[in-house]
C-alpha cells in the first residue's frame, strides 16, 4: 500500500481533539524495520549531516525531547517517520506526492552530485531522511512546524516532492513540497 495519510480536525472527532496518521510505505517485496525511540535534547546532534544528500545544517540551541519511529538498520540514514515532543506538538515525515514538468522547470530539484574527475561535490537539498530530525525537537505549534520547515526548504532546498502534516491541540496544517525551494 502506498503511503496514506489521514487528518483528523477537532470538528471531526468525537472528543474535539486532532489526529494525524501516516502509514510507512516500501518498494515491493522490500520491507525496512522500524524502530521505537525517545530522543533527549542531550542527544539531538549540534549539526546535522544527512546520509542520502550530505547537506549540513547548523542546528538550534534548545532542542525538546520527541518520539521517532526511525530505520532500525543503519546505513540510509535516520528516516523518523513520525513523532510527538515535549510541546505536545505532532508530525509525520513524508506522504509521497508529484509534481509537474512546469513546477520542475520553474522550480527544480536539488540533487545531490557526487564529486567526480576533480570537482567538488554539490550537496542535495532536504527530504524525507531528515525532516522530523531537523523540525520536531525545535517546534511549539503545528503553525511553527510549518514555518520551520518552509524556512528549511527555501535556504536548503528539497531532492523530493512530499506532503508533511503538523498536529497540536488546536490546529492541523499540512504542508506540501513541491519544487526544490517552494
Amino acid at each position: 500500500m502506498p503511503c496514506t495519510t489521514i487528518l483528523v480536525g477537532k470538528k471531526a472527532s468525537y472528543d474535539g481533539s486532532t489526529m494525524i496518521a501516516r502509514n510507512d510505505d516500501s518498494p515491493s517485496g522490500q520491507f525496512t524495520p522500524k524502530k521505537f525511540v525517545v530522543v533527549h535534547p542531550e542527544e539531538q546532534p549540534k549539526k546535522y549531516e544527512s546520509v542520502l544528500s550530505h547537506v549540513e545544517i547548523d542546528l538550534p540551541e534548545d532542542p525538546m525531547r520527541y518520539t521517532a519511529v526511525p530505520n532500525a538498520l543503519d546505513g540510509e540514514g535516520i528516516w523518523a517517520a513520525h513523532g510527538v515532543n515535549a510541546a505536545g506538538v505532532g508530525m509525520t515525515a513524508t506522504e509521497t506526492i508529484t509534481s509537474n514538468a512546469r513546477v520542475l522547470g520553474a522550480d527544480p530539484l536539488v540533487e545531490y552530485v557526487p564529486a567526480k574527475d576533480g570537482v567538488e561535490e554539490i550537496s542535495g537539498g532536504i527530504g524525507e531522511e531528515d525532516i522530523v530530525s531537523l523540525v520536531l525537537p525545535y517546534i511549539h505549534s503545528a503553525r511553527e512546524g510549518v514555518t520551520r520547515l518552509g524556512s528549511l526548504l527555501e535556504k536548503y532546498g528539497t531532492y523530493e516532492m512530499n506532503g508533511i502534516a503538523f498536529s497540536d491541540k488546536n490546529e492541523i496544517w499540512w504542508l506540501e513540497t513541491i519544487g526544490g525551494h517552494h
